[in-house]
Parts: structure tokens; sequence; C-alpha cells
């Protein structure tokens, strides 16, 4: 358990954002509804990520 927390917070954007992204598909989201909901959430993190446009976080996802 704490080893899953401490991998939680070393995660670096691009993981968190490739990780996310694939759970938010696998729930049936659109890519437009998953970008705008990572958007928010890397604001939120420990250490806030710099903001990333729809374009960057794309980039991210599929190269």
């Amino acid at each position: 358990m704490i080893a899953e927390v401490l991998a939680y917070f070393s995660e670096s954007t691009e993981e968190y954002v490739r990780r996310r992204h694939g759970e938010l598909q696998a729930r049936g989201l659109t890519n437009e509804k998953i970008f705008d909901r990572l958007t928010g959430e890397l604001t939120a993190r420990r250490v806030a990520a710099p903001e990333l446009s729809t374009r960057q976080l794309r980039r991210i996802v599929y190269g």
C-alpha cells in the first residue's frame, strides 16, 4: 500500500497523463472529455504540472 502511494506521487506528468487517459477511456469517456478532465487534474496534483494544451496532452498520449 505504501509502495503504491509512493509510486503515485513519483509519477511524471507524462506517465500520469498516459495512465489516466487509459483509465478514463476504459470508462467510455471521449477524448474531448478526457482531455478536459486531465487539464483540471494536473493543476490539482501535489506538484502542479505546467499548463498543457489539448494538443500537448494528445501528443503525450499518442506520440
